[in-house]
């Protein structure tokens, strides 16, 4: 008799959610939370790759979001919704169910390639100066979006929610709750196999000791550069989700207070822990949805749980280890048995 496999518990998580997304029996806010939490889960795991399994120190992966966010928004709205800033559509809004997982690798792509601005100056920096690069990198990304006019500059851009009603005018399915749950499957399979090949144990081996990894004949700059770029080309996925989900992005969502958020669910799951990494990502996005009424405190207390992390356990939840480690009972899991 066969194991219940992943692949198999993963497929009824998501036939669940979307049943209950298009019936009704979740309600729009709880629609809500899951989607940021998805959001969440491929940023915290993303992250994870550069500051977890690699052992650098990167401060500015909402920067990385917010291109991913603006490239796939731009695109979205020109192509498939009538807007002031572009006019007509080019393409028919009926195309959109077909071509928007094409319009987010688009922002996942255009993440990747700004990744380039942090990639190359660590092949010769790390720790403290890499961390000042990457917060650079993000502030460069924000200015630049503020100044452009004709994609509303600091005021912001809209017209995804029109992109969004033309998929459901084709056919009436939660299709953004779909593209989230497909969107984080898709990037925790895609880390784990990255982090589990044989290019992979590159990683590891320069958050060792990058001078054993050359010796051993790691090509260190390759593996940074690699890393770096899936990294922040999932940022930018996620970065077009979040804008997809909202229907409007501003480059005040993507401060250094965002980059603060992802960094503490990095350090809260455990670093080098994909499991530790969804895990908190989950645990923070309902945190965030408890202290709401808060405000604006928020925000003191999101970074003052990083700094007692880091004082209490700074290895985080899971540490280095992943769920089956420390639980061998959920072995079974991934396994066949006859």
């Amino acid at each position: 008799m066969k194991r219940l496999t992943v692949p198999a518990l993963l497929a009824v998580v998501f036939a669940v959610l979307v049943w209950a997304s298009k019936s009704g029996t979740m309600n729009i806010y709880w629609q809500s939370v899951v989607m940021f939490m998805g959001v969440n889960i491929i940023l915290s795991s993303s992250l994870n790759i550069i500051n977890g399994n690699m052992g650098e120190f990167s401060c500015g992966h909402a920067g990385f979001m917010a291109v991913g966010a603006y490239v796939s928004s731009v695109l979205s709205v020109a192509l498939f919704a009538k807007s002031a800033a572009f006019g007509d559509p080019l393409l028919s809004p009926d195309m959109a169910v077909w071509l928007f997982p094409l319009v987010l690798l688009a922002g996942a792509l255009g993440a990747s390639l700004v990744g380039l601005l942090v990639a190359i100056p660590s092949f010769k920096t790390r720790g403290d100066y890499l961390a000042i690069i990457t917060i650079a990198a993000a502030y460069i990304v924000k200015s630049t979006i503020e100044n452009i006019g004709v994609i509303g500059g600091a005021r912001g851009f809209m017209g995804m929610t029109s992109v969004m009603n033309a998929m459901n005018d084709t056919a009436n399915l939660p299709w953004i709750m779909i593209w989230v749950i497909v969107g984080t499957i898709f990037s925790v399979w895609l880390i784990r196999r990255f982090i589990y090949s044989t290019f992979g144990k590159g990683v590891d081996a320069i958050c060792q000791d990058e001078i054993a990894a050359e010796i051993m004949s790691v090509n260190t700059d390759r593996v940074k550069l690699v890393a770096f770029m899936v990294s922040c080309g999932l940022a930018g996925l996620a970065g077009g989700l979040f804008a997809h989900i909202l229907g409007y992005v501003n480059p005040g969502s993507f401060t250094i207070l965002k980059s603060t958020e992802v960094m503490v669910m990095v350090y809260l799951g455990g670093m080098g822990s994909l499991s530790g990494s969804v895990l908190s990502a989950i645990l923070i996005t309902l945190l965030m949805e408890a202290l709401r009424p808060l405000q604006i405190l928020k925000w003191v207390v999101i970074p003052l749980l990083l700094v007692l992390l880091m004082q209490f356990r700074p290895e985080g939840i899971m540490g280095r280890r992943e769920l089956a480690d420390v639980f061998p009972g959920l072995r079974k899991f991934y396994t066949f048995k006859g």
